[in-house]
């Protein structure tokens, strides 16, 4: 192979390297660089164009009230993980910090997805809590989140709150304009609780 040849394959791998960090970067900030042709996006009208105009419009206002309930619910699952985490180590989930009966709950929740032959949702215990069942375990380890919240009190009401407001954003019913303010009223008094 001569010195041309070389030099051909170094810079044609160069291109690819580049391509492929670009693109990785285009993933990770959700953002279109322009350097390679646009793919094409399925519409969801193509995809299910037998659903009514109404319900894809509710389904898309839906899917933003959605999006800050997922947000919020990994976030505070997050945080029961880091603060128990750092309490009893990586093996905190069996150390007797989450209620016996949730545990127990969750692995029933987990043979049951096993048993489906559907991929795992996670491999983490508190992946398949439910949202009332994370207060639970705040509540029973609240000496170790006083450093995070100022009030039990407080985060009882809020997650309360979130809970009930979780219920039809779940289960695919709209939510009223009302509702929508008590969501937001509700996200700000999680964060407020945070201090």
């Amino acid at each position: 192979m001569d010195k041309m040849e070389n030099h051909l394959r170094s810079f044609g791998m160069s291109g690819y390297l580049v391509t492929e960090e670009l693109r990785a970067l285009e993933r990770q900030f959700s953002i279109e660089l322009g350097h390679v042709p646009p793919t094409a996006v399925e519409s969801p009208v193509d995809y299910y164009p037998q659903f009514e105009h109404e319900v894809r419009a509710e389904a898309a206002e839906m899917a933003r009230h959605f999006e800050v309930f997922y947000c919020l619910e990994r976030s505070i699952r997050g945080l029961i993980t880091e603060i128990l985490k750092d309490a009893d180590g990586a093996t905190w989930w069996d150390s007797g910090k989450v209620p016996a009966n949730i545990v127990s709950s969750v692995k029933d929740r987990q043979q049951r997805e096993l048993d489906s032959g559907m991929t795992r949702r996670s491999d983490a215990a508190i992946d398949y809590t439910t949202f009332g069942e994370l207060s639970v375990i705040i509540n029973a380890n609240w000496a170790l989140f006083t450093t995070v919240f100022n009030s039990q009190k407080a985060v009882e009401k809020v997650m309360n709150s979130l809970n009930m407001l979780r219920g039809p954003i779940a289960h695919c019913c709209p939510i009223t304009e009302d509702e929508v303010l008590r969501l937001r009223l509700a996200v700000k008094d999680w964060f407020r609780l945070l201090s």
